[in-house]
């Protein structure tokens, strides 16, 4: 195995409503030449990733960070070098955005449809699951019909996607058979008129019956995995580092990691803390969502310790 390079990479987004990303593309006499990346560079001897960060900006495109958060972490392996790549959300900088060492930048909406044909091409290899990534909602909404009754919860979730929430896990498995698939059918047609994401927690046949777009795996259901399922969006829920190793071993989309803090289904449960989600998810080359005992204006802090948003049950609205 060739050498381990060290690289920080800037995913500089702008909007809110029509959240777009920022890529760079390298230009004649570089490795690669011609092909669009995200912005960054090799950490020198002595630096921090976030260090590495902010001088690659500034000679890049002569911006000052205010604002970077964690995001995940890839390794590829090029025919030139093996990079381990720590993907930072940029939110904020000063100064105007100038390409000093590529030869032209392009901002591209955040979506599925720039995932499956972006804008621009050819982006390097390495690059790929990000733009997977960027096109994933940060607050995941997780129904819970079983204790709100299925009319109240159907409400709840008209009025939470006409807010904007983009990403609902349908949970609910102890209803009877019958009803959560009559539910689950409710909430896809609600979801199409808003082109969120609708994933079923651990039943693939009904996935594939009511058109949701993808597969929510539970733990369990995780380590009997030897392969991903075929569904365009596949996640899993994870409580230990192997879990998640495994999740990243099959090349999932997502995984919910909990519980961070106490919950109303355990109160005495001290949860992982931020520090010990943090820890778990530093070199994750998933997007990994919060869950237990979040809330909507968590989502800062979620940011602020490595992840990729909040999964929510009872908090969402």
């Amino acid at each position: 195995m060739s050498k381990l390079t060290l690289v920080s990479a800037a995913v500089l987004l702008r909007g809110k409503d029509e959240l777009e990303f920022l890529l760079a593309r390298r230009p004649e006499g570089k490795v690669y030449a011609g092909w669009w990346e995200f912005p960054g560079g090799k950490v020198e001897s002595g630096e921090s990733f976030h260090e590495a960060l902010v001088r690659e900006l500034q000679e890049e495109l002569g911006i000052t960070i205010t604002q970077a958060t964690p995001w995940l972490t890839r390794e590829f392996t090029y025919p030139h070098a093996t990079v381990r790549i720590r993907f930072f959300r940029v939110t904020a900088w000063e100064g105007e955005i100038h390409p000093h060492e590529h030869d032209a930048i392009a901002w591209l909406k955040a979506s599925h449809d720039t995932y499956l044909q972006p804008d621009v091409v050819p982006v390097l290899p390495a690059n790929g699951p990000i733009l997977k990534g960027l096109a994933l909602p940060t607050t995941c909404a997780l129904t819970n019909a079983e204790e709100n009754c299925i009319e109240p919860e159907l409400s709840r979730l008209r009025a939470a996607l006409a807010a904007g929430l983009r990403f609902i896990q349908i949970r609910d498995k102890q209803l009877p058979a019958a009803a959560r698939e009559s539910f689950a059918r409710k909430v896809v047609a609600l979801a199409k008129g808003h082109d969120a994401i609708v994933v079923v927690n651990d039943d693939a046949d009904l996935t594939h019956r009511i058109g949701a777009d993808g597969l929510h795996l539970s733990s369990r259901l995780l380590a009997l995995c030897t392969e991903r399922p075929d569904f365009a969006w596949v996640g899993t829920s994870c409580h230990t580092p192997e879990e998640l190793q495994h999740a990243a071993a099959l090349e999932l989309d997502y995984a919910l990691l909990g519980p961070v803090l106490p919950t109303p289904t355990h109160p005495d449960a001290s949860g992982l803390g931020w520090q010990g989600f943090e820890h778990l998810v530093e070199f994750s080359p998933l997007p990994v969502f919060a869950l237990g005992g979040m809330k909507p204006e968590m989502l800062g802090e979620a940011w602020a310790h490595g992840a990729h948003g909040v999964a929510l049950m009872r908090g969402w609205r």
